[in-house]
């Protein structure tokens, strides 16, 4: 059996809605593609302070091929935003990003959220469903 592929979930986690909401993603996840796949969470590798918090989500970041990015909301999330901006500058465009949100949130018509993240994204999807097909077909090229 292969190695296995480790996903970071970057995403708000300020309310309880957004943990169960990241929770749940997860969970799909790791339940559709599990053998072949870790989902590596910020909110379960937490850590106390500020600097211990960096540094851990960056080492995760780091030995993470693969990036889904809960872009819901208004504007995407600012940690959120840096996390996609700083797997990009790794690996390329290979995050994911998922916005269930309705409202567009870019600088056209056409955009999904703010162009930066869009394009630093390998494709924004806007349901589960369409995640995992995105997730099986990034595994193909890892």
């Amino acid at each position: 059996m292969a190695e296995k592929v480790y996903v970071y979930l970057a995403g708000p986690l300020f309310s309880r809605a957004e943990i169960k909401w990241a929770g749940s993603l997860k969970k799909e996840i790791e339940s559709s593609l599990g053998d072949r796949i870790e989902v590596v969470w910020p909110h379960e590798i937490a850590t106390r302070t500020k600097e211990e918090i960096f540094k851990t989500n960056l080492a995760a970041l780091r030995r993470s091929s693969l990036m889904v990015a809960i872009l819901d909301g208004p504007q995407v999330d600012d940690g959120t935003a840096w996390e996609v901006g700083c797997h990009h500058a790794l690996f390329g465009p290979k995050a994911i990003g998922i916005r269930t949100d309705f409202r567009k949130a870019g600088e056209t018509p056409e955009s999904k959220v703010n162009l930066m993240i869009e394009q630093s994204c390998r494709v924004v999807v806007s349901d589960v469903v369409g995640l995992v097909q995105e997730l099986e077909d990034a595994l193909k090229y890892i």
